[in-house]
Parts: structure tokens; C-alpha cells; sequence
């Protein structure tokens, strides 16, 4: 349940990006009727709109999440709050300006700053966070821990520039791959990597043991 609650923002983005691309008429008119004052010119083409519902959309899911969380009086991470942050300012400048090369650029800042963090952290503070978020779980030698915090210093700084690529590059004119990919490809390869994680942990555990 808690891997939905975490996709929920990216599964309404996806979903409603879907739909609005197979009701473009029907996603612009909306659009025009009840947010012409937030975008520039006033009005957006049909193409235009399903990023634009799909930003909306993501934006309050996001909201949503948070809400949810503070009404059971349970903790909200710095990472959803980053989230939210990112996603009103980026999503705020693709609805305003009707761009989608705004909201392309928001999970390259999401994982840059990911890895600024543990970077900060690891050479400003001298604290190991994966040590920090995982050391409860099993104990591992001092060294495997520094190689799986750079590990994942160097997921997330690949990962951003890979999602630049594939947004500008590889899918530069078509936004629907884009956004398959930032669902299915990035979830994906999260999977593939931490599956990999383990495996290598798993094998020093037992060393250890």
C-alpha cells in the first residue's frame, strides 16, 4: 500500500495525461473555461492541453498526498515537501507559459537535489545517510556502506541526466513517450537497481555473518 501511496502523484499525472490526449477537445475546452487566467494569452491549442491537464493534475495529487498525511498526524518527508515545491514551480511555469519543456526538467531537479543532499551530507557533515536510513536493518563493514552511499550519490546524477535525454533527446518531439518513460522506464530501472543493491548487500551480509 505505501508503494502506491508513494506513486499516487505519478500514477494521476500519467493517467490523466492519457486521458486528456484521448479527449484534446474536450481537455482544452476545460481548460479555457476555468484556468484562462493563470495562462499566458489566455487560451491553449489542443495539443497543449493534455500536458497542462497533466500538470494540474499532479500538483493536487501531490497536495492531496501531503493533506492526507498531515490529517492523520503522521510525519511529511522533506522529500514530498521538495516534491510539492518543485512540482508547483515547474508545473506552475509549463501551465502559465503552456511549455512542456518546464515540467520535463522536473525529475532531473528532483534527483540532482537527491544527490546534492548526500553529497552535503557525506563531505559538509561527514554522515553517511543510506548508512543512517538502513544501519537498523543489518549491519554492514564501514567501507560497503561509503561504496553504497556513492552508489546512490551516482543513481541519482545519472539518472537526471538520463531523463534529460530522453525528454530533449531521444523523445524531444513527442511528450507522451516521455511521460511512458518517466512512469514505466524510470520505475524500472529503480527496480532493476535496487534489486541489484540487495544482491550485493546480501552477499556481504553473509561474509559478515
Amino acid at each position: 500500500m505505501k508503494f502506491l501511496f508513494d506513486l499516487f502523484p505519478l500514477l494521476v499525472f500519467f493517467g490523466s495525461y492519457k486521458w486528456a490526449g484521448s479527449n484534446e477537445a474536450v481537455a482544452q475546452a476545460f481548460i479555457n473555461d476555468h484556468f484562462s487566467a493563470i495562462i499566458s494569452g489566455g487560451v491553449v491549442t489542443a495539443s497543449q492541453a493534455p500536458i497542462i491537464i497533466a500538470s494540474l493534475s499532479g500538483i493536487v495529487a501531490t497536495a492531496i498526498q501531503i493533506a492526507s498525511l498531515l490529517l492523520r498526524r503522521l510525519k511529511v518527508d522533506g522529500i514530498l515537501w521538495l516534491s510539492l515545491l518543485i512540482f508547483v514551480m515547474f508545473g506552475g511555469l509549463t501551465i502559465y507559459f503552456h511549455d512542456d519543456n518546464f515540467i520535463k526538467w522536473k525529475p532531473t531537479i528532483i534527483y540532482w537535489c537527491f544527490a546534492v543532499g548526500m553529497m552535503v551530507a557525506h563531505w559538509g557533515f561527514r554522515k553517511n545517510l543510506m548508512r543512517a536510513a538502513m544501519e537498523k536493518q543489518f549491519a554492514l563493514p564501514e567501507e560497503i556502506w561509503h561504496r553504497l552511499n556513492l552508489a546512490w550519490m551516482t543513481f541519482w546524477v545519472i539518472l537526471g541526466f538520463l531523463n534529460l535525454f530522453v525528454a530533449f533527446v531521444l523523445f524531444r518531439t513527442d511528450t507522451g513517450a516521455w511521460v511512458s518513460f518517466k512512469v514505466f522506464g524510470v520505475t524500472g530501472i529503480m527496480f532493476v537497481f535496487i534489486i541489484a543493491q540487495t544482491i550485493y548487500l546480501t552477499k556481504h551480509i553473509k561474509d559478515e555473518a
